[in-house]
């Protein structure tokens, strides 16, 4: 099970890239790609420790007012608190995708939320990542974890893919690379006998929405804390802090 480190490597080159020249979608390119390129390059290290290369932020979910507001859709409710706090308009459509581009800080992001249902996130995101050309390092991918607690973030280099399906596909169309970037959030386990999908596609109770509206608030901040300095000792606090937010001494 271990996971593989010196032998992965993601190609920028994919063949499911998309190209501009099936559509006129010239708005697209006009608009969004020369933002993230223009800066998309990494400062002397003597400057300072912000990395300017672009990061892709993609929450995972299911497109649809059906499906809004579920516990397997907190990874789509994350990335809208970014956009909303961070003033990055989610209006294009890209590769399966809706996106946002606009920056944390002085730091280019992509902000993604693909429409293929989860079970295909990885027929948006891998492509957008291959277009993009942003490597594996800067590719966040936020997504619903089972074996957390309600309310409770984890915050990782890489790992596997957790029995989590939209995760699974993900790595499977970055050449089957792990060693990117997540941030988990917790929605508790199915009681008792309750089947699992039954479970995900089921709204929060009051009291859970409150412990989802927190954390997503302090999601928001862990995010620009990554973005801006990096897995830096604040992102080693937080993934403690988060551990034991709901223990009572």
């Amino acid at each position: 099970m271990a996971t593989p480190t010196t032998s992965c490597h993601f190609s920028p080159f994919l063949p499911s890239i998309p190209t501009p020249r099936r559509t006129p979608a010239v708005p697209l390119r006009r608009i969004r790609r020369p933002r993230l390129v223009a800066v998309a390059s990494v400062p002397d290290p003597a400057e300072g420790p912000v990395e300017y290369t672009p990061w892709l932020i993609a929450g995972l979910g299911n497109p649809g007012d059906k499906y809004y507001g579920t516990r397997h859709n907190v990874g789509f409710e994350m990335v809208d608190r970014i956009a909303r706090d961070e003033g990055i308009p989610m209006n294009t459509i890209q590769s399966k995708s809706l996106l946002g581009v606009g920056s944390i800080g002085e730091v280019p992001v992509l902000l993604v939320k693909p429409q293929s249902y989860m079970n295909y996130s990885g027929e948006a995101i891998g492509p957008l990542a291959a277009y993009y050309q942003v490597p594996l390092r800067h590719i966040l991918l936020i997504y619903d974890d089972m074996s957390l607690p309600n309310g409770v973030l984890r915050l990782q280099r890489k790992g596997g893919n957790g029995r989590h399906n939209g995760l699974q596909n993900v790595i499977e169309h970055l050449d089957g690379c792990r060693e990117f970037p997540r941030l988990s959030i917790g929605i508790g386990s199915p009681p008792g006998k309750m089947d699992t999908r039954a479970f995900l596609l089921q709204k929060f109770s009051l009291e859970e929405r409150l412990q989802i509206d927190t954390a997503l608030e302090q999601g928001v901040d862990a995010v620009r804390t990554l973005v801006l300095k990096g897995f830096s000792g604040s992102i080693e606090r937080f993934n403690l802090v988060q551990k034991y937010k709901f223990h009572r001494v």
